[in-house]
């Protein structure tokens, strides 16, 4: 079980890193957003002044911590409301992104669960 969810950490650790370089370089093509209301979210976040460089950083920088091991129990942390976003915005605004949306986030599951012992003190009462 150990193994899968290493593998599990390096697959969205890369997943993140490829997709938040590509927020900035635009290197891969983007399918245009299926709905005016997802495209109105794209491009408020990306027209907020240092608020798409804060998102797309923070994917590359904690899809480092996973794909190097190090630090990698904080890097899931810091992914998770990137995650849970990610999940809701395919949810609500573009459903057919939706199963990889639903992917990632199970990936992010089954990596976290290889740090569950780190957590338990953040769970505490």
């Amino acid at each position: 079980m150990k193994n899968l969810s290493m593998v599990a950490g390096r697959a969205l650790g890369l997943i993140m890193v490829v997709l938040g370089l590509n927020g900035l370089l635009h290197f891969l093509p983007q399918p245009p957003p299926a709905t005016p209301e997802a495209l109105a979210f794209i491009m408020a976040l990306a027209t907020t002044k240092g608020f798409w460089l804060l998102l797309k950083g923070t994917e590359i920088v904690a899809g480092l911590t996973l794909l190097t091991n190090r630090w990698a129990a904080l890097g899931l942390v810091v992914l998770a409301p990137v995650t849970v976003n990610i999940v809701l915005y395919h949810t609500a605004l573009d459903p057919s992104g939706l199963v990889v949306a639903l992917a990632v986030a199970g990936l992010h599951l089954a990596a976290a669960w290889n740090y569950r012992d780190a957590y338990k003190a953040l769970l505490k009462a």
